[in-house]
């Protein structure tokens, strides 16, 4: 066996697997839920009464081998008196069902494992503690490779808790002489998480056995608080070998639900047919019930069931009260229980066994072959089709058996390869063909139904995003189905009722994951906006990556972008640039500006920091220069600038100095001298160095490695200089520094620390902001010194609160080093490793320090803060923080350790975040830029609003785009423009929430950014084609792709088969083999000529070259051939057929050659002679 090296570049995105389950938090826990908001535009008829949503699970996918695990965050609507209080916009949605306006899927794990997953499942707690215990994950792998994992909240992350294979010498016996397997290890689970059982190798099943609440691999039993949070484990496992059962061919098995011990039931085959023979042999399947006693284990055969179809391939589980199973086949349905068993016919392929009674059809024709399911209630089932069609199982039940099922169309979904339901008000459609879904559903007697003008907007997702936001999301054919079919209305008939009752099903589409999978082909083409001239990196953004993707209906085109190259608005030279930023001006708060948000307030000037002078411009219609017009400092350099008091001042720092200013006129200047008194005669030239702006502070880092602190006041708009404590006393350097200003109501660092709040520092700083017209938060500071420290101080007291030792070592997990106790030693296992490997890259060369940091969270009640640090040799660290809540003992022993020091330090113990850690982000896709000896520049920008997204943007020679998509960081580059030397957002009337950036040739280029879905590892656009793409090439001359695509048609049976060439296949098309409408399924082949019609925006199908009946296009490609007659070389389109009529005809087919000619905007294809 040969390897190979290769760099993964896209990982998968298609999703084979999913589940829920209560993974990070408990079902005893608190619903993860978004602030309510208004709901003045909502009908009224949706105010209706609500049932409770209840506890929350996790929702686990696996694309391949990524592994991911996130929460559902529930926005539920405002209640009137809160009205006006509210501001936050719909998340995933903006229709009100059942009390919820939206909800939004939040990735808390993303792991990449080292093999594709072959089934997941999760092991349930079993209802024991009341809920406190959590979920496990179970993970299988070829050939007989299990992960039992479990969320650890002391790493934010998923650990292995057991592993178990089956493979080597000691197992080679399991495989009874076999090399290959056509399915990888099956796993299913016990309802109550008694036990889980693994398929592998065709007929040996590995059972599992779970440990209980209080023995097995648990923690320490003083250690009461893990334990409460304890997971689901494994303790022992053993092997069932199904052939001595008398199982041959094992299809599917599950768990059931009702039984006091757990109960497994198998469908097998006990002797093989297929298509072609079932009018010798059928009904060859049959279901086996065993008991499973992990103790004894012993497997007894309880109950059986026999004379199923061929062609039955899934089990699903029916829940309590009813119990049982069914057993899904390509034509029937069949429910089977130790008491009772019905069945459903689906299609005219539906027979019953010999000697039965006839057997109940359904309403309409339908096919269940690759189906999913999953249940809604009790006693109704969702089923996505093949054809992505969602279908609704009814069991009909008096109390005692199911007396028949009833199956009713729904409405139309994305093509699903599995399907999960997350509580009580959820199902997730996981695709690996299109967009997977998160869905909401409402049911019950008397629910509220949806008016006209609400209808259309249920299933949605595009008019449910704000109209910002909407550009960014890629169109999802599975939404736009949802949209033209009908509302879900659903009928049952009550039993013991004499009338019927109805039951109302209600969709909403919430949230959607993008997938660009499978790729089926892709060609390489020119963008439309790309720069002929470029070179180098520069001229790999020219090119963009167009792919067939999705099949059937979900079927499109996408196209990724390596990196961004943004829509560029205007240009102009501007040589020398040093910096540019842009702020704003309110007036006193005028009448005019009350009621514009602050995300839509236009920037008053745009300040332009040049080699020995300073440009001021204004920006709120075009950009004029003001330069001589206002009291801003413009005879030198600007460090930095941006507003204060809520924007009603705008500061501006230079290097010895800053002012403060009310729109152009200064009132206020200040004149800064260092503050290191032991260096006074290195300090004479001490200047500013870096600056940070929070609101009302502003924190001066200067060239001596000392610190100033400007504090203002939002009374008189005025500011005084105060020199930290931390400065004078400490003989480190400071090298890095940057304020965090945590906002809103109930500031997240305040729980990372019970006490936290009580420390006069913040008090007096949240005090000082409650008269005033803006709400301040809390405002911390971080430090970074030149041994590679990290410390967070309060502001303004400047009490150490977080202390980091070697920080520029890049830990996997940091914490307050203060707290270092027994308490710790799982975490200090876990980074030793890491620990290791850093120091020993470290200690060889000390000259790596940290040159800049920023911290930064947006406004969301759930956002954690980001931690970007960058080191001289170009390494950037990226921390995402976490709450990890250490147990009472552990705080006994801090205080052991604690109490050696001296007695100030218990006063500050109560104000330290101990509850804070930090771990780690990978950054895999940054290439390092070292930062150059003597030059300190700013590099890291905030921003909140670029074109409807947030995040950092890194300038230099490398730069980079990090977005925040679901409390995740996505990486792209934007190597088109070169170097970055300066960059700052820009929203006025003919920029729109764009940006501004500042090439290393001295080029200011006004930009925004292109209307793609950047919630992905490339940048991408989808452009749906309703059909399957199978090849695209690139028609470099006249920048088109023409397509080969298959769109599903139901054509006439007499059409086909007077089309077809030979009788003798005509006569094998029987009565049976026809639908009811008459008509037969088949694939219609054409080409179609696609051009982007403007940068980014939807492509347009200039022409459509169809095939005839029968007739495959296999391949298209632009040839050059040599024209005799005109005597010169002709670019020509060819594509090459095939017609397919069945294995007795033979094969023949077709060479197509076009000429493509453009003429004004349209597009003329000219068939040449095709030759066969």
């Amino acid at each position: 066996m040969s390897f190979a090296a290769f760099k993964m570049m896209h990982w998968a995105t298609g999703i084979e697997h999913c589940a829920s389950g209560f993974i990070t938090h408990s079902s005893a826990d608190s619903t993860p839920k978004i602030p309510p908001i208004t709901a003045d535009d909502i009908d009224s008829d949706w105010t209706t009464s609500t049932k409770p949503i209840g506890p929350v699970p996790n929702l686990i996918t696996a694309a391949a081998n990524v592994l991911e695990v996130y929460i559902v965050r529930i926005q539920e609507e405002a209640s009137p008196s809160l009205a006006h209080k509210a501001a936050a916009e719909p998340k995933g949605g903006g229709a009100v069902l059942a009390g919820v306006s939206g909800a939004s899927l939040e990735l808390v794990c993303h792991d990449r494992l080292h093999g594709n997953v072959e089934s997941l499942e999760v092991l349930p707690n079993g209802a024991t503690d009341g809920g406190r215990r959590r979920d496990s994950i179970i993970l299988t792998f070829r050939d007989a490779k299990i992960s039992v994992l479990e969320f650890d909240e002391s790493i934010c992350g998923l650990r292995t808790s057991s592993m178990h294979c089956f493979e080597g010498s000691d197992w080679v016996h399991l495989r009874r002489g076999r090399e290959f397997f056509p399915r990888g290890p099956l796993v299913k689970v016990d309802p109550l998480g008694r036990c889980a059982a693994v398929l592998a190798y065709g007929l040996q099943m590995i059972v599992l056995k779970a440990a209980e609440a209080s023995t097995g691999l648990t923690a320490p039993a003083e250690d009461s608080t893990f334990r409460a949070a304890a997971a689901s484990r494994i303790e022992s496992s053993y092997i069932v070998g199904l052939r001595d059962l008398d199982m041959k061919h094992v299809k599917d098995f599950i768990f059931i639900h009702g039984y006091i011990e757990p109960v497994v039931v198998i469908l097998h085959e006990h002797e093989l047919t297929w298509a072609g023979r079932v009018a010798w042999k059928h009904h060859t399947c049959m279901v086996s019930a065993l008991s499973v006693n992990t103790t004894l284990k012993q497997h007894p055969l309880i109950w059986s069931a026999m004379n199923l179809p061929h062609d039955a391939y899934k089990l699903l589980a029916v829940p309590s009260p009813i119990g049982g199973v069914l057993v899904i086949g390509a034509n029937t349905i069949h429910y089977h229980s130790q008491s009772a068993s019905c069945h459903l016919g689906l299609n005219n392929f539906a027979v019953p066994a010999d000697g039965s009674q006839e057997m109940p059809r359904s309403g309409f024709t339908t096919e269940l072959d690759a189906a999913t399911a999953t249940w809604l209630t009790n006693d109704v089932a969702v089923f996505s089709s093949k054809s992505g069609e969602l279908l609704l199982l009814t069991l009909v039940y008096d109390g005692r058996v199911v007396q028949r099922l009833e199956l009713m169309k729904s409405r139309a979904s994305v093509l699903t390869s599995d399907i999960t339901t997350i509580g009580s008000s959820f199902f997730f459609l996981g695709s690996r063909l299109g967009d997977s879904l998160l869905v909401q559903y409402y049911s019950g007697i008397g629910a509220p139904t949806l008016n006209h003008g609400v209808k259309e907007e249920v299933g949605d997702i595009e008019s449910d995003a704000p109209s910002m936001k909407r550009l960014r999301r890629s169109p999802s054919d599975a939404l736009q189905d949802l949209i033209t079919s009908e509302e879900l209305t659903f009928y049952g008939t009550g039993p013991n009722n004499a009338q019927i009752a109805q039951k109302n099903f209600t969709f909403a589409v919430r949230d959607s994951l993008l997938n660009i999978g499978p790729l089926k082909d892709f060609s390489y083409g020119m963008r439309i906006n790309g720069d002929p001239s470029a070179t180098g990196v520069a001229k790999q953004s020219n090119y963009e990556l167009v792919c067939c993707s999705g099949h059937g209906k979900n079927g499109a085109l996408t196209v990724l972008q390596k990196s961004i190259r943004p829509d560029t608005i205007t240009q102009e030279s501007l040589p020398g640039c040093k910096g540019i930023w842009t702020v704003y001006h309110k007036n006193l708060r005028s009448d005019s500006s009350k009621g514009v948000a602050d995300e839509d307030e236009y920037h008053a000037y745009l300040i332009i920091s040049l080699e020995n002078r300073t440009m001021v411009l204004q920006t709120a219609n075009n950009l004029e220069e003001v330069t001589e017009n206002v009291d801003y400092y413009v005879q030198g350099t600007t460090v930095a600038a941006g507003n204060l008091f809520g924007r009603r001042r705008v500061i501006q720092v230079f290097a010895r100095g800053a002012r403060i200013l009310d729109g152009a006129f200064m009132t206020q200047d200040l004149s800064l001298k260092s503050s290191n008194t032991e260096m006074n005669v290195a300090s004479d030239g001490a200047t500013v160095s870096s600056v940070s702006i929070a609101d009302p502070y502003v924190l001066l880092r200067m060239t001596d490695g000392s610190i100033q602190l400007l504090v203002g006041d939002p009374y008189t708009c005025s500011v005084s200089v105060i020199n930290p404590p931390v400065s004078e006393n400490s003989d480190k350097l400071v090298l890095a520094c940057t304020l965090y200003h945590d906002k809103g109501p109930e500031p997240w660092i305040r729980k990372t620390s019970t006490d936290a709040w009580l420390s006069t520092g913040i008090g007096e700083a949240i005090d000082g902001a409650d008269g005033s017209t803006h709400d301040h938060g809390d405002v911390y500071c971080v430090l970074c010194y030149d041994n590679g420290d990290l410390e967070i101080f309060d502001v303004p007291n400047f009490n150490s609160i977080f202390l980091v030792d070697k920080f520029v070592s890049g830990r996997s997990h940091i914490l307050d080093t203060f707290f270092h106790g027994a308490a710790n030693n799982h975490i200090n296992l876990t980074n030793k490793y890491s620990e290791d490997i850093g120091q020993v890259r470290k200690e060889a060369n000390h000259s790596i320090k940290v040159v800049e940091l920023s911290m930064q969270r947006w406004d969301s009640e759930h956002n954690r803060p980001f931690l970007l640090g960058i080191l001289s040799d170009g390494t950037i660290l990226c921390y995402h923080a976490y709450i990890y809540e250490v147990s009472d003992n552990a705080s006994k022993t801090e205080g052991v350790v604690s109490s050696q020091n001296s007695v100030n330090l218990s006063n500050a113990n109560a104000s330290r975040l101990r509850n804070l850690r930090f771990v780690r982000v990978p950054l895999d896709t940054y290439a390092k830029e070292e930062t150059p000896s003597g030059v300190c520049s700013q590099r890291i920008t905030v921003f909140k609003n670029v074109g409807g997204l947030q995040g950092f943007f890194l300038s230099g020679s490398r730069p980079m785009w990090f977005m925040m998509f679901r409390e995740r960081l996505r990486m792209h580059p934007q190597g088109c423009d070169g170097p970055i030397v300066a960059f700052t957002v820009l929203h006025n009337v003919n920029c729109n929430h764009g940006f501004i950036c500042i090439t290393s040739e001295g080029a200011l280029k006004i930009c925004q950014l292109p209307a793609l879905s950047y919630d992905n590892y490339w940048p991408v656009q989808k452009i749906g084609l309703k059909g399957t793409p199978h090849q695209v090439t690139y028609f470099a001359e006249k920048n088109l792709y023409p397509v080969i695509v298959s769109v599903p048609v139901l054509k006439p049976l007499n059409q086909v088969l007077s089309s077809l060439v030979d009788q003798e296949v005509g006569n094998q098309f029987e009565h049976d083999n026809i639908n009811m409408e008459g008509t037969y399924p088949m694939e219609e082949f054409e080409v179609r000529i696609m051009e982007p019609e403007k940068i980014n925006g939807p492509w347009q199908t200039r022409a459509t070259i169809p095939m005839q009946s029968s007739e495959h296009a296999l391949t298209v490609r632009v040839v050059t051939l040599f024209n005799t007659t005109a005597q010169r070389n002709e670019t020509l389109l060819a594509i090459g057929t095939a017609y397919v009529q069945g294995e007795d005809v033979a094969a023949r087919g077709r060479i197509l050659l076009y000429s493509v000619e453009r003429i004004s905007d349209n597009i003329q294809v000219k068939k040449s002679i095709p030759r066969s």
